[in-house]
């Protein structure tokens, strides 16, 4: 499970510019706080060798999917959350994950932790509101 902003990320595919090179399906992470993104860790090193070499090739568009056969459950079996999941339901499974990290955080006096947890839960619930909006 990978953290950012205080609680975990979001699993998702997605595509990623390597140099002239897009790589389609890439496993990835992110934050839907502050939105930071990064290559699921049991694909890292498969992604690096896979873009190095069509970069090098001199290819413009690669899949992922098409030369790294890891399971796409076997990959996300470790995150909370997974980008295909109702976006409410995600929302509210990430600030019911922060609530109770806030809790931790208080007990055992962790003031920056607590500071970016509000901030965390100020997003979510921001987040939230608009989804609610929404339906």
């Amino acid at each position: 499970m990978s953290f950012c902003c205080g609680a975990s990320m979001v699993g998702t595919k997605g595509t990623l510019k390597h140099y002239r090179t897009q790589v389609h399906n890439v496993p990835l992470l992110f934050c839907p706080v502050c939105h930071r993104v990064e290559v699921h860790y049991k694909v890292e090193n498969e992604y690096e060798i896979l873009a190095e070499y069509a970069h090098g090739d001199g290819v413009t568009d690669v899949d992922f999917q098409d030369y790294v056969m890891e399971d796409e459950e076997a990959i996300f079996e470790n995150v909370i959350n997974v980008e295909s999941e109702d976006p409410l339901s995600i929302v509210r499974s990430q600030i019911d994950m922060a609530l109770d990290l806030l809790a931790v955080a208080k007990q055992i006096e962790d003031t920056k932790w607590e500071r970016e947890l509000k901030k965390r839960l100020a997003v979510m619930s921001q987040r939230r509101h608009r989804l609610q909006q929404k339906a």
